[in-house]
């Protein structure tokens, strides 16, 4: 009898260790339903649920003891992650996130918590009923109609550079008029989001600006016209990097370049000093050619 029981708590514990996993493969949060029809009895969830080893998050899911909040939260609200918050999460380029943003479906039945913005909308890429998060595809379209267009517009070229899509494949769905726009005119060249956000800004400078462009063996961020070099130092601009980037500048201005390096607080809460400066280089013809 005792060795009966030894090898049914065996069997037990050998399936709670495989539920555990799988909960854990789906980002330590997933549906009970589906677990079930994964071949996880009830009676198994529940008494890891008994055990502490999972959380139920309302009725329908569970989650692993410290599982990422907001996955918890979006189950919980019957949402999915997306806009902003999603591509924040993706690792995107987003300059402020100061409110939270998640989607739920037209005709859906996610909740509306307070101080979160949501996005009732169709779909581009359809949502998995187990999704809490959105689809890259979906996180754009959200981000093209709900973003001020520079915003918008350094999230997709981030999403474009780090190649978390292709344009062909973006251009074959049925986008939204905004995201469209914002298509035809996002590039994946731009080295960061702060790139992206300078070539927006001096568009109305009528004249050619060239990004990521090699020149005497390195490459700088922005050429303008033939001889104005513009760097622009990220957050990790210090040591050795810092050491190469000042001899190199050197090298530029040798070799009869003009260069204007810019920091990530001049671009971001100075750039009408920023514009004037690039205004009145071009103005003096420190862009053509001698």
């Amino acid at each position: 009898m005792l060795s009966g029981m030894t090898a049914q708590n065996s069997r037990a514990s050998a399936a709670t260790v495989d539920l555990l996993d799988a909960v854990r493969k789906c980002g330590g949060v997933a549906r009970s339903m589906t677990l079930q029809h994964d071949g996880f009895s009830p009676y198994v969830i529940a008494q890891a649920v008994a055990q502490g080893l999972l959380v139920r998050v309302r009725r329908v899911w569970v989650a692993l003891p410290g599982a990422d909040r907001e996955l918890v939260s979006a189950a919980r609200d019957g949402v999915v992650l997306s806009c902003i918050t999603q591509a924040r999460r993706l690792g995107l380029w987003v300059l402020r996130e100061p409110e939270y943003h998640v989607a739920v479906s037209p005709h859906g039945r996610g909740g509306t918590p307070d101080g979160i913005v949501v996005h009732w909308a169709d779909a581009v890429v359809p949502r998995h009923p187990d999704a809490l998060v959105d689809p890259v595809e979906n996180v754009l379209a959200l981000v093209a109609a709900c973003q001020p267009h520079e915003a918008a517009m350094t999230i997709w070229e981030s999403a474009l550079r780090q190649g978390l899509v292709e344009r062909a494949a973006l251009m074959r769905l049925p986008l939204p008029r905004r995201a469209r726009r914002i298509l035809e005119r996002a590039v994946p060249f731009a080295g960061s989001g702060l790139e992206t956000l300078f070539s927006i800004r001096l568009r109305w400078l009528r004249v050619r600006i060239l990004p990521q462009i090699w020149i005497l063996g390195h490459r700088v961020d922005f050429l303008i016209g033939e001889r104005l070099v513009v760097q622009i130092d990220g957050g990790h601009h210090v040591g050795s990097q810092r050491t190469s980037d000042i001899a190199h500048d050197a090298a530029l201005m040798a070799a009869g370049y003009h260069v204007i390096r810019l920091s990530y607080e001049q671009i971001i809460d100075d750039w009408p000093t920023v514009q004037d400066m690039i205004a009145r280089a071009v103005a003096a013809g420190l862009h053509l050619a001698a």
